[in-house]
């Protein structure tokens, strides 16, 4: 700690060094305390980390001194840019000139070597001129051992100042040593006796009764710790132009600086009004293109690849009379792809089960008859009426009852059958009155691929122009093209999701893309090849990983689908060594400490989230994005991958699926999964089913509430057919030469719940035979 009264003013050095009036006097109101950390690095150089603290804990200057007399520019927030080294004095009385600094040394400061430290102001950088040389070591004061520096400044018209700094010292403090002798002055790290210093004092506690371990474990954290001061990436690792090629081989001399002459031969293209223009001409072509996509067919003749005539199980109501149309044709336009639109979760036909495709019932007969919950679009395509690639137009003519319902499979689509009556069925026309139905998103695609190939090759404007070229052209063309809302897109939802999106793009700026885009100023063709591919590949997440078996980082999901945690692990171990890479390389920077706290700091926070009751924790792939896009922050070519492909997802969730929350009620993910209820139990079976009985005098039974509920619904061939209290229903309205299928759920008036789930299918064939329904639930 800083003694004023023993030490000299140096208040004047202060001002001939640059420093302001208003913070030279608050340094000479406050208490200066330092913590002085003397190490040795694995190549057994000195070095001494000295953190200033002010009054109050405030933290001040720091100095990370390497006792090898280099000279290393440093930024000093005190006193700006500067240059200066250091180094032990072995023989204090030749080494130095100057009598002041040689004068009232300890002999064991002597005999050990003081601390010789020099610096200059950077002038060029700073605007300031001086020099200033200190000898620190320990001076006897009164008749006690203090630390003390001698300062010899030389201002910038010359003017000669020394003075003297003295700190209080602590002699309890001598039993923490480093690596050097218990005699080193230097080797003793002081410290105020100050209740938020206590982690301090642990470790000299810990240094004294354990001194072996001390020292490796403070070698494992400086290691990790990485450099003090922390420094730019070495040669080696910053990026240089790969296509520069520059090889010996065999005595011969290989020169061929392709992205060199590529800058030259294109820098006239550099200029910023040709930049304007193509922003001009992209917006208009931009505009005609997503006019010819959603613009030129009447908005109500958009349907999308899950619509449907008929809802799942109760939708329709009581008879599917809440499904009737007055219209006996419809023309449609579908979207391109929707073959890849499937089933989440398993929904229940008859008594077969359709889970992860395209619902199809139905179409194998000659008329190409389909149930009415079929998907339109999906048939369409089956029915080869439209392209999956281009979507297209037709007509649907609607129906009333069809029986027997056929499967077939064609276009890559397979149907599954229906051999009993349902009261709403369709077919296909071929003729429509529509025109321009083609879906124009490939062509949509190439146009902004190639904008951004001629933003990033030819125009090249500076680094945050290209990355806001990339962010605005990435989110329209998913939300015009790639991966719309609806069909048409909901244009104000998409602007409600735009601004805020481009909040969180600057952040993505800020702590990613500004450390590694510019790195590649000079290499054109690879900066676009590192991110422009990768971009793309998220952007386009819906298409590009499509495979995976994961829909949602939640548990029901993962469970639920085939190869799901596989896949999982895959990517957690892929992801892992990434990050490991990075780490590896952030460690050479001196950063990893700080990313590492944050990243500690996010963790609690997501762990407190995750266990807030009735919610579960969500991590949407826009939020995968943000989360890992710090760990980018290097001029790498490995972080300018990783910075396309996570932009590119970030934009694909925001703009497909809106900003949704990282925290989420189970009856939001649920979707049309079963809820996990109470099952009712049919009473008639198997065995007590009786097929002597006319078919018009049967009656199926069930038996009674459970608590907690007070009705039933029944589905007979997936149509509702009974809601009440009741405890049987009559067959006599069924057709007996027909199979039928029967589910039963529970319904509450009271609460949420509404309806429960339905049991599993109970089949009664045409014979008389009775089929008991299988175990479980079903949708």
């Amino acid at each position: 700690m800083a003694n004023k009264t023993l030490s000299d003013s140096h208040d004047e050095i202060l001002r001939l060094q640059g420093m302001g009036w208003m913070k030279r006097k608050a340094i000479k109101v406050a208490t200066i305390t330092l913590r002085v950390n003397h190490y040795k690095d694995d190549n057994g150089v000195d070095h001494i980390d000295i953190d200033q603290t002010m009054t109050g804990g405030i933290p001040g200057n720091s100095e990370r001194r390497t006792l090898d007399w280099t000279e290393r520019e440093n930024n000093d927030p005190l006193f700006g840019h500067v240059v200066g080294k250091s180094r032990r004095v072995k023989n204090l009385a030749e080494d130095i000139e100057n009598e002041f600094m040689k004068k009232n040394w300890t002999e064991d400061t002597v005999r050990l070597g003081p601390v010789h430290a020099w610096v200059k102001s950077d002038t060029p950088k700073s605007g300031t001129t001086w020099v200033g040389e200190q000898i620190w070591g320990i001076e006897e004061i009164n008749g006690e051992r203090r630390y003390a520096r001698h300062v010899h400044f030389i201002g910038p018209k010359g003017e000669v100042i020394d003075a003297r700094l003295v700190y209080d010292y602590n002699k309890a403090s001598l039993n923490l040593r480093t690596s050097g002798s218990s005699e080193d002055p230097e080797s003793v790290t002081q410290y105020p006796r100050t209740p938020w210093n206590i982690v301090i004092r642990v470790k000299t506690q810990v240094a004294s009764r354990y001194p072996g371990f001390y020292e490796k474990a403070s070698r494992f954290l400086r290691y990790w710790r990485g450099p003090r001061p922390k420094v730019d990436l070495p040669p080696g690792i910053a990026p240089k132009p790969l296509l520069d090629v520059d090889l010996h081989v065999r005595g011969h001399h290989i020169l061929l600086p392709i992205e060199s002459r590529f800058l030259r031969h294109t820098r006239h293209l550099t200029n910023p009004w040709l930049f304007v223009i193509l922003v001009v001409g992209y917006i208009i072509g931009f505009a005609f293109f997503a006019r010819a996509q959603w613009f030129l067919t009447p908005p109500e003749s958009f349907i999308g690849c899950t619509d449907v005539f008929w809802g799942a199980n109760i939708a329709c109501g009581l008879d599917g009379q809440q499904c009737t149309f007055d219209i006996p044709s419809f023309d449609f336009r579908c979207p391109a792809q929707c073959s890849r639109t499937i089933l989440q979760n398993p929904r229940t036909v008859g008594d077969q089960q359709a889970n992860l495709v395209p619902l199809i019932v139905g179409g194998g007969d000659s008329e190409g008859t389909y149930r009415g919950d079929t998907f339109i679009c999906a048939a369409a395509v089956q029915a080869g009426l439209i392209s999956d690639e281009r979507g297209g137009c037709t007509t649907v003519n609607l129906l009333g009852n069809f029986t027997d319902f056929l499967p077939f499979s064609a276009h890559g689509l397979s149907s599954i059958g229906f051999p009993t009556v349902f009261p709403l069925s369709w077919r296909f026309s071929e003729s429509t009155s529509l025109t321009s139905c083609a879906d124009n998103r490939d062509f949509g695609l190439a146009f902004n691929v190639l904008v951004t190939c001629i933003v990033f090759f030819l125009l090249r404007p500076k680094a945050i122009v290209k990355f806001w070229c990339l962010v605005c052209i990435g989110f329209w063309h998913i939300t015009l093209f790639s991966q719309p809302t609806g069909p048409p897109p909901a244009l104000d939802d998409a602007f409600e999701t735009f601004l805020p999106l481009l909040f969180i793009s600057y952040g993505l700026w800020r702590v990613g893309f500004r450390y590694t885009l510019p790195a590649f100023k000079n290499a054109p063709i690879e900066s676009s090849i590192w991110y422009l591919g990768p971009f793309w590949v998220g952007v386009l997440s819906n298409l590009t990983l499509d495979k995976i078996p994961i829909d949602r980082l939640v548990a029901s999901d993962l469970t639920k689908r085939s190869g799901a945690i596989t896949a999982l692990v895959i990517i957690v171990v892929v992801v892992t060594v990434l990050v490991i890479n990075q780490v590896r390389v952030f460690r050479k920077t001196g950063w990893l400490p700080h990313y590492l706290a944050w990243y500690i700091a996010g963790g609690l926070v997501a762990m407190v989230l995750a266990l807030l009751p009735g919610l579960t924790f969500r991590l949407h792939h826009w939020i995968i994005g943000i989360v890992l896009m710090p760990v980018t922050a290097l001029p790498t070519r490995p972080s300018a991958v990783y910075q396309g492909f996570l932009l590119g997802l970030f934009l694909n969730g925001a703009a497909a699926f809106g900003l949704d929350s990282i925290l989420q009620t189970p009856a939001e993910l649920r979707q049309d999964a079963v809820l996990g209820s109470d099952l009712p139990t049919f009473l008639t079976n198997s065995t007590n089913y009786n097929s002597s009985v006319p078919f018009a005098n049967q009656t199926i039974l069930w038996d009674s509430l459970p608590s907690d509920w007070d009705g039933f619904l029944l589905l007979v061939d997936d149509v509702e057919r009974y809601a009440g209290a009741a405890l049987n229903f009559s067959l006599a309205s069924l057709n007996a030469s027909l199979p039928h299928f029967f589910r039963l759920a529970l319904t509450s008036s009271v609460g949420t719940v509404g309806t429960g789930d339905f049991t599993n299918a109970a089949v009664l064939f045409p014979n008389g035979s009775w089929v008991d329904p299988v175990p479980g639930a079903s949708f």
